[in-house]
C-alpha cells in the first residue's frame, strides 16, 4: 500500500487544489497523474445544482460518447423471435429469455449490460431485487427497454454511457482511458458537459454546474472550469 501511496502523493502534487483548469489543461493533467501500471479509466464528475428529491429534477439518461469509453461493454438481450435474431445479428454477447433468468437468479453476472424488449419486462422485472442494487435493470429513459434491440446494441458497443444523477446531486460519468490522446478525452468530456447542460430541469434554482473534476482511477481529482459550456 506505502507504494501505490507514493504514487498518489507524486501526483497530487501536480494538481493546484486553487485552480479550475480549462478542459484540455484538465484532461493532459489527468494523463500525467494516471501513474498506476494499468490503463486507468478518465472519469468526470457533476455535482449539480438539483434537488435529486424531486421527481422533475432526477436526471437520467444515455448518449453515445464520440470516441466511446475504451472498453467493451458485455451485453445481454431479453427478446424472442425476429427481435431476439436481430440482437444477435447486432453482436449482442447472450440473447436469450427464461434460461438467463433463472442463471441470474443462480448468480450469474458475467455481463455489463442487460437490453430487454417491452415485451419481456414483465419476466425481467422480477429480477428486480437482484439488478436493481446493481444498477444493471433495464429503463425506458435510457434506451435499454426497447424494440429497436439491434439499434440498442450497436450504440451500447460503441461507447454508450448511461448518466444518473444520486442522491448528493452527483453524476459520474467514464469519458475514456488514460491511454487515450487527448483530443479524444476531452472531446467525449465535452460532449457529455453539453448533454448534461441541455437536460437541466427548468424548475433548478441557480448555479446548475456547482463543481466538475476529472480524475484517473488512481489519481486526485483535477477541477474543470465549464463556465463557457454554462450559458
Amino acid at each position: 500500500m506505502a507504494k501505490k501511496g507514493k504514487k498518489y502523493q507524486e501526483a497530487f502534487k501536480l494538481v493546484d487544489r486553487s485552480k479550475s483548469y480549462d478542459v484540455k489543461e484538465a484532461v493532459a493533467l489527468a494523463k500525467e497523474t494516471a501513474k498506476a501500471n494499468f490503463d486507468e479509466t478518465v472519469e468526470a464528475a457533476f455535482r449539480l445544482g438539483v434537488d435529486p428529491k424531486k421527481a422533475d429534477q432526477q436526471i437520467r439518461g444515455a448518449m453515445v460518447l464520440p470516441h466511446g469509453t475504451g472498453k467493451t461493454q458485455r451485453v445481454l438481450v431479453f427478446a424472442k423471435g425476429e427481435k431476439a435474431k436481430e440482437a444477435e445479428a447486432a453482436g449482442a454477447d447472450y440473447v436469450g429469455e427464461s434460461d438467463y433468468i433463472n442463471k441470474i437468479n443462480q448468480g450469474w453476472f458475467d455481463f455489463d449490460v442487460i437490453v430487454a424488449t417491452p415485451d419481456m419486462m414483465a419476466e425481467v422485472g422480477k429480477l428486480g431485487r437482484v439488478l436493481g442494487p446493481k444498477g444493471l435493470m433495464p429503463n425506458p429513459k435510457t434506451g435499454t427497454v426497447t424494440f429497436e434491440v439491434a439499434n440498442a446494441v450497436k450504440e451500447i458497443k460503441a461507447g454508450k454511457v448511461e448518466y444518473r444523477v444520486d442522491k448528493s446531486a452527483n453524476i459520474h460519468v467514464p469519458i475514456g482511458k488514460a491511454s487515450f490522446d487527448n483530443d479524444k478525452l476531452a472531446e467525449n468530456f465535452e460532449a457529455i458537459t453539453e448533454t448534461l447542460v441541455k437536460v437541466k430541469p427548468q424548475s433548478a434554482k441557480g448555479i446548475y454546474m456547482r463543481n466538475v473534476s476529472i480524475a484517473s482511477t488512481m489519481g486526485p481529482g483535477i477541477k474543470v472550469d465549464v463556465s463557457s459550456y454554462v450559458k
